[in-house]
């Protein structure tokens, strides 16, 4: 989809040349904002009770009289924010996407002057409206005719909306490639598919990767990992790639994504229903491939390290059971007591392999518990850090990518549920303050870099009607990187 800023044309909205018009309305603007005919439909509407400044709210109009666009769309939006002109976009989309929409044009009266994070948000929500999974559904409908978007703003902000517009394809690229991954069954997107994936970005973008199989990951030594990935047929990979953007003896920020393909729960076996939206369970993974993707477009002057641990969980004859002691890279042991905590064993190796690095920051990203969900919802990313300056600077970026996240609690006292009797640490602590109780778990194997983790699993994707992968928090993640840089 192209995306592109247009001049205001000096005889108003009403004579621009587009298959669609879509017009956010902030507040209750005063006539003077709209032209004359469009001021006059507006009004129209109102009196007759089609349509109420109350966010939201959308009226349609189908070759509405003094209009040269074809279609025209009224949305009411809450504020003259960009998370609410967001909010109003996607709904305007939700009527014109389905229709023979090739051009919108899309203007904002009543509020402030557009910024660029207006740009970029216009640029998602339009991104997110037209995707479509079909990789193994070829029955899937066809995708919606919209082409070209164009930002109807005045002369001297051109240059600044271009920026966002750009930024936000970036974006809106890291998004759709985190959601394909994710979206796809976990016998398609298997480890080595996602290893696939990230040679295909470094051949795309000139990173540099290397990819691990299982005697490289023994050699390396990590036993956490290696004990998830004992019960599946399926070859585990650890993939390790590096963007060069800054001096090369800049400390790089270095991303670590969860990658399980597929849990099962192992021996620990889940129930059966929704079992499948285990698929999602590599959500961490598909977020770091995305804002590499994103990376890659943006060429920030900053160095930037992902990780990658990827295998199945599965139950079989060779499975970690129950009460098995392993051994991590860092040397600590382990007593597992639930199989089916196993992200946080795969991730604790690769937070020890990240030390080579002698990172500026550590980011790790994980659909790690259902406790997150359960204190969270489906709205905020869980976000838990040892660093107050690094735990901003996430709150921040989470704030200006418009995809939130809040900071949850690292009180020493929650480190007590961890205790073993048979090893340095169990793999789980009690039932209450699970998802505090498994950053808890990661943050021993981080005492050398300034580190964060995202607990991603109430927002990397969606169940029922809208089942499918979302992307986040890969916008959080590219706006966290391109502040690095700056």
């Amino acid at each position: 989809m192209d995306f592109k800023t247009q001049l205001l044309p000096a005889a108003g909205l009403s004579s621009v040349a587009a298959d669609a018009l879509l017009v956010v309305i902030v507040g209750q603007p005063r006539p003077a904002a709209l032209d004359k005919a469009l001021a006059a439909l507006l009004d129209d509407a109102t009196k007759q009770g089609d349509f109420e400044f109350k966010a939201g709210r959308c009226l349609y109009l189908h070759r509405p009289v003094g209009v040269r666009a074809a279609r025209l769309a009224f949305v009411a939006a809450a504020d003259g924010s960009a998370k609410a002109f967001k909010a109003a976009v996607a709904v305007g989309l939700g009527q014109l996407k389905a229709l023979g929409v090739a051009e919108l044009a899309v203007a904002s009266v009543g509020g402030e002057a557009l910024t660029a994070a207006h740009a970029e948000a216009l640029v998602t929500a339009a991104s997110d409206a037209v995707y479509i999974y079909r990789h193994t559904k070829p029955s899937a409908p066809a995708a919606p005719k919209l082409a070209s978007v164009s930002l109807l703003v005045a002369k001297p902000a051109l240059s600044a909306l271009g920026r966002g517009l750009r930024q936000g394809q970036a974006v809106a690229a890291g998004v759709g490639l985190a959601r394909e991954c994710g979206n796809r069954p976990g016998n398609h997107a298997t480890p080595s598919h996602l290893a696939s994936e990230a040679k295909k970005l470094a051949k795309q973008y000139g990173f540099k990767v290397e990819v691990f199989d299982r005697k490289q990951i023994e050699k390396i030594g990590m036993g956490s990992f290696l004990a998830v990935a004992r019960g599946s047929e399926e070859p585990p990979r650890f993939i390790v790639i590096q963007y060069h953007g800054a001096a090369k003896g800049k400390a790089p920020v270095v991303l670590v994504g969860k990658g399980i393909t597929f849990d099962s729960g192992g021996i620990s076996l889940k129930p059966g229903a929704e079992m499948d939206e285990m698929k999602f369970d590599m959500g961490g993974a598909a977020s770091v491939l995305g804002t590499l993707r994103a990376i890659g477009e943006l060429q920030p002057k900053v160095n930037v390290v992902a990780l990658i641990a990827t295998c199945e969980n599965m139950p079989s004859g060779r499975a970690v059971k129950p009460g098995d002691v392993v051994k991590s890279l860092s040397g600590q042991t382990i007593e597992i007591l639930n199989t089916d905590a196993e992200g946080r064993l795969i991730l604790c190796d690769a937070l020890t392999y990240a030390e080579r690095f002698k990172p500026a920051a550590v980011v790790d990203i994980a659909t790690l518990t259902g406790a997150c969900v359960i204190a969270l919802g489906h709205l905020n990313s869980g976000l838990f850090s040892s660093d107050d300056t690094l735990a901003a600077e996430l709150l921040a970026a989470s704030r200006s990518a418009l995809d939130p996240a809040w900071r949850m609690p690292l009180d020493e006292e929650y480190d007590e549920g961890l205790k073993s009797h048979f090893a340095d640490m169990a793999n789980i602590g009690s039932r209450a303050g699970g998802a505090i109780t498994a950053a808890k778990f990661l943050q021993r194997y981080t005492a050398k870099y300034p580190w964060a983790h995202l607990d991603i699993a109430g927002t990397a994707w969606k169940s029922g009607v809208a089942k499918g992968a979302t992307g986040r928090p890969v916008p959080l993640l590219t706006h966290f990187v391109l502040a690095r840089a700056s």
